[in-house]
């Protein structure tokens, strides 16, 4: 792994916004002069590097499968801070294998010793538009005969029509919300309608507030009273759990993608339930609920943060760093700190995909502080043949 110079194409940012990333400006803070997407610099990986890489990431997966049968059978839905009348939907769920899609782990890696994971978004995993399409057009714009660990387009199409003759009636529902005023969460949404169409599926766009409830047919619809069979949403579990249509959820015949056992692997308790079941694996990290434990330097993270709000970081000088935020009530995970690796004064942190259960891909975003937050870069990556 090494990080190279390159020179960006010259109408580069109309190309991006052409392949989706039509929100490569909003998302990013105003005052920072470098771009969100950076391709002044990308990522050089060896194919035995990422074969290895590869590897870790589905048994990372699989150990995270276990982590849901261990909840579910043990009951420790406390440990997630998961309310009581949600466990018996998550249990119903996991029981009846309802199908999951994909997710991202981030991942710390130096190129040199094992990767460690850092968090799994297994939820609503943003950073998806510039992982599958956009870095593919510029690894063939620039680097035409090298290759790209990168087959989360293909993978996408190939899940649902796996999926599609089990799911209900279609067309399938596409939300998001409008508390997104960035715009990346439509587009990223309107991806994932696009690859399902691409598979046969065809897809309608909602905004989760254009949900409403029919109470005479037990049934969520949209705003022109079609019922929702399905339902591909980027608004997290906890959100709808939380809000009062989320009582409907007993009984309703919506197929959720992702399905509601996935609130176990998107929250950070899982990181502790790993470290519990796994005591000592070489890509985790010391991680425990509440207290720092035997930890002398560590990373306090919120249960249900984003973005890397909220958190706060002893290093091993004693120096401490904090992030506002207002995540946290809901409790916190300390998990030992281990910088990011420097590249050249920057830090980059590797998020790998999976689509169903298998490794699908690579996005890297880097930044110059400790935390990986709003004010990174996506840089893309390629592999020499």
């Amino acid at each position: 792994m090494r990080r190279e110079h390159s020179t960006p194409r010259d109408d580069w940012a109309e190309k991006i916004e052409s392949q989706g990333l039509a929100f490569h400006r909003t998302a990013h803070p105003e005052h920072l002069t470098r771009p969100y997407w950076d391709e002044s610099v990308h990522y050089v990986f060896e194919m035995d590097e990422v074969l290895a890489l590869e590897e870790v990431v589905e048994e990372l997966h699989q150990m995270c499968l276990k982590a849901v049968e261990h909840v579910v059978t043990t009951g420790r839905y406390n440990v997630l801070g998961i309310p009581d009348w949600v466990a018996p939907l998550i249990e119903e769920s996991w029981r009846r294998g309802d199908p999951h899609l994909y997710g991202r782990f981030d991942l710390r890696y130096d190129g040199e010793s094992p990767a460690k994971l850092l968090e799994y978004n297994a939820d609503t995993p943003t950073a998806l538009v510039e992982s599958a399409i956009v870095q593919w057009y510029w690894l063939k714009d620039v680097y035409p005969n090298d290759d790209q660990w990168n087959s989360i387009h293909e993978r996408l199409v190939a899940r649902w029509k796996e999926m599609a003759p089990k799911l209900p009636e279609a067309p399938a529902h596409f939300g998001w919300t409008h508390a997104d005023e960035t715009g990346e969460e439509v587009m990223t949404i309107a991806y994932m309608q696009e690859t399902a169409e691409e598979a046969g599926l065809p897809g309608i766009a909602i905004a989760m507030e254009d949900i409403g409830w029919s109470g005479s047919r037990g049934r969520f619809v949209d705003l022109e009273e079609r019922e929702i069979n399905t339902l591909c949403k980027l608004y997290p579990w906890e959100w709808i759990v939380s809000e009062p249509f989320g009582r409907n959820l007993p009984g309703a015949p919506t197929t959720w993608i992702e399905p509601i056992w996935k609130m176990v692997l998107s929250n950070k308790a899982l990181l502790v339930l790993l470290w519990e079941l796994f005591p000592g694996h070489p890509n985790l990290l010391p991680t425990y609920l509440n207290t720092p434990g035997s930890l002398t330097s560590y990373v306090q993270k919120p249960l249900l943060g984003r973005e890397g709000a909220s958190m706060r970081i002893v290093t091993p000088d004693g120096d401490e760093l904090r992030t506002e935020g207002e995540y946290g009530r809901e409790g916190f995970v300390f998990q030992e700190f281990c910088a990011l690796p420097d590249f050249d004064g920057e830090h980059p942190v590797l998020g790998a995909w999976v689509v169903h259960d298998e490794s699908a891909g690579l996005g890297i975003r880097e930044t110059a502080g400790l935390v990986t937050d709003d004010t990174s870069s996506f840089v893309p990556h390629r592999i020499p043949l």
